[in-house]
């Protein structure tokens, strides 16, 4: 799809979301890490286990089981060993994941080659990479330095030719995400990387509205799902509470005819 069209990726992290997100058309969705702050509730990643990312992963593959998932690896999943990295990525395939992610430039390109070779195909993701805060001082845009922008083009093209089939750029500077798309033939899919990626990821919970309290720069809200959430269930609690529902119609007696879904 590099240089023919624009490549569309969304997380989800359960089977409902997965649905929609398939018959809308979406081309990859992305089993993120992320679940540990929109879905389980953790501050940042770093918390998410093997055992979470599993559960998450098969559910979507439920969801969606002719769909194209990639599964992140989680913190400690792979910086350990070559091969708990395998180990743990195969894993992932076992239960739907055709592709896995690894957050991290040059360092990881060996581990990235090892993957490849034994099935697993990898995606790279540079820039901000959220499982590696700590060491940036907080979520902080890539690129700007010289010795910065350098390293991403490094990290870039040693992961294609460490056989990665595409990189994810987060919080890169638009000019340095650019030049690295225009430097590599596998595609390069942006967040917050500004217009020139061969694609663009957003955050379930982000494009749709779904935290009131979290509106980053780079995302864009295409609904406000808390507010019409928010308004159904209080919807729900009036009725309940002033005895309008249920109603008769939504009651079983003796004559009803039909089963649960009529």
């Amino acid at each position: 799809m590099k240089g023919k069209e624009k490549i569309v990726m969304v997380t989800a992290y359960d089977a409902p979301s997965a649905r929609i997100a398939r018959d809308a058309g979406i081309d990859v969705i992305l089993v993120g890490d992320s679940l540990g702050n929109n879905v389980l509730g953790y501050e940042n990643t770093i918390p998410v286990t093997m055992e979470e990312m599993l559960i998450h992963v098969a559910a979507v593959k439920r969801g969606a089981p002719d769909a194209f998932i990639v599964a992140d690896m989680p913190f400690l999943s792979y910086q350990t060993s070559v091969e708990k990295a395998v180990e743990n990525a195969g894993k992932f395939l076992k239960v739907g994941a055709n592709a896995v992610k690894i957050e991290g430039g040059e360092e990881f390109g060996e581990l990235v080659q090892k993957l490849v070779e034994s099935g697993i195909p990898v995606m790279g993701h540079i820039g901000l990479t959220p499982q590696f805060v700590n060491r940036f001082g907080g979520y902080r845009v890539q690129g700007k330095t010289e010795k910065n922008r350098e390293y991403l083009l490094r990290s870039a093209r040693e992961l294609e030719k460490r056989g990665a089939f595409a990189i994810v750029l987060e919080l890169v500077v638009e000019e340095v995400a650019k030049e690295i798309t225009e430097s590599v033939s596998i595609p390069t899919i942006g967040i917050g990387s500004g217009r020139f990626c061969d694609g663009q990821v957003l955050v379930w919970h982000d494009l749709l509205g779904l935290n009131p309290d979290f509106a980053p720069r780079f995302s864009k809200k295409y609904a406000n799902l808390y507010e019409v959430i928010l308004k159904a269930l209080q919807e729900f609690r009036r009725e309940v509470k002033e005895g309008l529902f249920p109603t008769e119609e939504h009651s079983f007696t003796d004559k009803s005819k039909g089963g649960v879904s009529s």
